[in-house]
């Protein structure tokens, strides 16, 4: 009994302090963490622009500064091993250029001598980290490109063109493209030298290809395909400097056709500031409007820490992502449908719906528009994810009038449009997933250059669907579940791409299975419940590093954290018909961590982006995944 008062407390408290955070607009706005590198990229280029903003540039200083660990380097997330060595290399660079540290800094100085005790910058991984030390004149450009940037000349019917890579890879490739394609440079006055830290220079000073190769036998393959890429720019009509030129601009047109209202580049940070430096290297003067707007597009992004010390830069602002999730989780917690929260809340995201073709209409055969975005900005690139949690937020509402039913309409016409051939759900297009892109000598092109089918787009799809009043009897939802089950990992888990990880990606699939009329006697939900239930903490919690991406099989954190927590037990809470004795004293954990003093669990990554290199800390996880998991529990068994 004591437990269940203990819930309830929980779920009051939680909602009340939500209902205090509501802005007037309707929406919930919780920082979006993406760790130091963003913050170091925003101070190189704006010292690169002679950007005269000495505040700002102290301030995202001083927050790469407060999280550098005791040997000289910086992490990516608290339990990795060793040290990152891109994320310390950005850091450091950032932390010189900025003029607010030294070489002679004693801080500085363990900084290289981490950097070269792992191989110096020619060991670095991170396309982006070597990108911006080239073209801002750090490290010499490689002598051969990945792919021709005629490429870009290619339409989108052709076997091979820009658009077989995802929609994110999509904005980041195109800049860099170019910036390889001119091996632009860019020194200042202030610029630091960081040439000595490359290790075993060759004696020309060019940077050798360090290219890594692909998986195992796909070396082959990857050479004919960029043999056929060749040959096919060869058999453009036109001469090379003429074809160049035009790919060039066709470049320019790309980034400026996808500038979002705010300024920047598909709303995400780090390709705005790819943008800005593949700009610069096309003739645009520093202070040229579009760069202008794209820096105030960048500050309005900003971050702050929760203990409000530190600014930091969102490599993009959650808004919608988080009022769809808290409003949803709101109501499922007994806020009524009608509460004037939940009615600002749903004009909020009424608002933010998308109602225009774009880029993910190129593979969809039926381009209704009706999806939702991520962030505030974001009017051109929807997501499935999104859109889902959108619909969950209006869903007790589409009855209200004729505004909230078109939106469902839409947004429901166009998730089910957007699954792939193969059954699953993708992250923001259809069918983006050829394999020989993966094979791509740059490090994490899995998870960058496609955007193929995941389980927790696929789990979340289908529980949004079941909660909607589908089943396996129609015939996507019956496809979408023979996914899942012929991707289930050995050990009874599935992979989540976008969140840490098999974790994720388990309680995805788990509840969306079960949403939609998979049984719990089914053999796949038993194997995923074992799976959970194997892997509890002693505590009763959960808790899994982000080295599981990595490693490419689950990896405990020995502590458990909210998010985590919170994502087993609606899991284990669907696949049960009353309590157990793991599932409450899991629910005892939570409400633990939920009240326990802030620490490092409250912040750990569980949102994924590059494995290895970008993780995200989502500040909104710690409240809306406990406050979905406490209701479920008090719905379903009390």
């Amino acid at each position: 009994m004591t437990l269940n008062l203990d819930v309830t407390e929980a779920i009051r408290q939680i909602s009340g302090e939500l209902l205090q955070r509501q802005q007037p607009d309707g929406s919930w706005r919780f920082p979006f963490d993406g760790g130091t590198s963003p913050d170091a990229y925003f101070i190189i280029v704006l010292r690169t622009l002679e950007h005269p903003d000495e505040e700002l540039i102290r301030k995202l200083h001083d927050r790469i500064k407060s999280v550098q660990q005791p040997d000289g380097s910086w992490k990516v997330y608290k339990d990795e091993p060793k040290g990152n060595l891109s994320a310390s290399v950005d850091a450091y660079y950032a932390l010189l250029y900025s003029g607010y540290s030294s070489e002679a800094d004693e801080s500085m100085q363990l900084a290289r001598r981490f950097i070269a005790s792992r191989g110096g910058l020619r060991k670095v991984n991170s396309v982006l980290t070597k990108t911006f030390l080239a073209a801002t004149g750090q490290y010499p450009w490689p002598t051969k490109l990945i792919l021709p940037i005629e490429l870009l000349l290619f339409p989108p019917h052709f076997p091979v063109n820009l658009f077989d890579f995802s929609a994110y890879g999509r904005v980041h490739f195109v800049p860099i493209m170019l910036l390889a394609d001119r091996r632009y440079a860019i020194k200042t006055p202030v610029s630091p030298d960081l040439f000595m830290l490359i290790g075993n220079r060759d004696g020309d000073g060019d940077a050798p290809d360090e290219t890594e190769p692909g998986p195992s036998g796909t070396n082959r393959g990857l050479d004919a395909m960029l043999d056929a890429v060749k040959q096919a720019v060869s058999k453009l009509a036109g001469f090379p400097a003429e074809l160049r030129e035009q790919a060039r601009r066709k470049a320019e047109r790309f980034m400026l056709d996808r500038i979002e209202a705010d300024g920047t580049l598909y709303s995400y940070g780090t390709s705005t500031l790819l943008m800005i430096m593949a700009l610069l290297s096309l003739g645009y003067g520093k202070r040229h409007p579009v760069i202008v707007r794209a820096i105030e597009g960048l500050a309005s992004m900003l971050g702050q820490t929760e203990d409000g010390k530190h600014v930091f830069l969102q490599n993009t602002p959650s808004a919608v992502w988080d009022t769809a999730l808290l409003s949803h989780a709101l109501q499922e917690a007994g806020l009524p449908a009608r509460h004037p929260a939940i009615g600002r809340a749903a004009n909020y995201l009424l608002g933010k719906q998308h109602r225009s073709l774009a880029d993910w209409s190129l593979r969809n055969p039926n381009p209704v528009p009706g999806g939702w975005g991520f962030s505030d900005s974001n009017a051109i690139n929807p997501d499935v994810d999104d859109t889902t949690a959108a619909l969950r937020a209006i869903a007790r509402l589409r009855t209200k009038d004729e505004r909230h039913l078109d939106a469902w309409n839409r947004g429901l016409n166009w998730v089910l449009s957007m699954q792939n051939r193969d059954g699953g759900w993708a992250a923001f297009e259809k069918d983006t997933d050829k394999e020989w892109l993966t094979w791509l000598p740059v490090d994490g092109a899995k998870s960058v250059a496609i955007d193929p089918s995941t389980a927790d787009l696929t789990g979340r799809t289908l529980e949004f669907l079941g909660s909607a009043g589908l089943d396996v009897r129609l015939d996507y939802i019956l496809h979408g579940s023979e996914w899942l089950f012929q991707h289930q990992e050995k050990d009874g888990s599935w992979y989540g791409r976008w969140g840490i990880c098999y974790l994720y990606g388990t309680w995805s699939a788990l509840t969306g299975l079960l949403a939609t009329g998979t049984g719990t006697d089914n053999g796949a939900v038993r194997r995923g419940v074992r799976f959970l239930l194997n892997v509890q903490n002693a505590d009763g919690g959960w808790g899994e590093s982000c080295r599981s991406d990595v490693a490419g099989e689950y990896v405990p954190l020995r502590a458990g954290t909210p998010s985590q927590t919170a994502w087993a037990l609606d899991a284990l809470i669907a696949a049960h018909a009353k309590p157990s004795a793991e599932i409450d004293r899991g629910i005892r954990s939570l409400l633990d961590q939920l009240q326990a003093e802030p620490n490092w669990t409250h912040h750990y990554p569980t949102g994924a982006g590059l494995p290895g290199l970008f993780y995200s800390d989502y500040y909104s996880y710690k409240t809306i995944w406990p406050l979905l998991t406490l209701a479920h529990y008090e719905k379903f068994f009390r």
